[in-house]
């Protein structure tokens, strides 16, 4: 499977990382505003980089958007119009109802797929087991460092309020909202806490429903290279794409 790369920071770092000996998946195509940072991944990669976006769908099976929700706006569009496949890990831009349908639409008409990793949580697989029923409620409590946030502040509840206005006001740093939402069929309940006191991003999701209820705490190492990336959240790309070639799924 030759895939493409939309967006070249820390996701596609990782994700060259983990599938770099992978025969079955070739991480080929790589293009990003930033030409010299495609090219420097490019290398790593043994790829391509490219200034031509049409020109990298047309010779992939498969395109990763790793880059921003305006980036899934502004490309992901066309890439279905192709036939071509997507894995979009900015969710967030999903979490518009005009956008999903749009985008659904376009996928069904031309026999192609939209993938969304599972992201920087666990516990979707269970979430989505329970909306057979009826959900209750969801709730997501997150607490991140100073840094992951691009703030200095004291410890202080920065939002408090639903998902669909969370990935507005911060839309590369709550994916896991959107992520929560439409794995729940619901505008989840969101809640944001800034906390210096922390150097991992926290995630705390608390569901309830007919089968019952469940909590789940994912505590996740920021990436190296973009703090407001959690580590875990590119490797559910990589298993996700992995698992495109599996007999079995779990």
């Amino acid at each position: 499977m030759i895939v493409g790369i939309l967006g070249c920071g820390s996701i596609a770092n990782i994700l060259i990382n983990e599938l770099k000996d992978d025969e079955d998946i070739k991480l080929k195509y790589f293009y990003d505003n930033d030409i010299e940072q495609s090219k420097k991944l490019a290398k790593i990669a043994d790829g391509i980089a490219t200034d031509n976006f049409e020109l990298m769908v047309d010779k992939s099976d498969l395109i990763i958007e790793a880059a921003s929700p305006r980036a899934v706006g502004l490309f992901i569009e066309n890439t279905l119009k192709k036939g071509k496949s997507v894995v979009i890990m900015s969710v967030g831009y999903l979490m518009d109802v005009n956008n999903r349908k749009n985008l659904e639409r376009i996928a069904k008409k031309n026999n192609a797929q939209i993938y969304l990793p599972s992201g920087a949580i666990v516990g979707l697989d269970g979430l989505k087991a329970a909306s057979i029923g009826k959900i209750e409620s969801v709730t997501l409590t997150t607490r991140k460092s100073p840094r992951s946030i691009g703030s200095n502040g004291k410890k202080e509840i920065i939002f408090d309020g639903k998902a669909s206005e969370a990935v507005k006001i911060f839309p590369t740093n709550i994916n896991v909202a959107a992520a929560l939402s439409i794995a729940s069929n619901m505008d989840i309940n969101v809640k944001i806490i800034i906390d210096p006191e922390i150097n991992r991003n926290i995630h705390e999701v608390h569901v309830k429903g007919e089968f019952g209820s469940f909590t789940s705490k994912t505590e996740n190492v920021p990436s190296n290279i973009n703090p407001k990336t959690s580590v875990l959240a590119a490797y559910s790309a990589v298993n996700l794409l992995k698992s495109l070639n599996k007999t079995i799924h779990i």
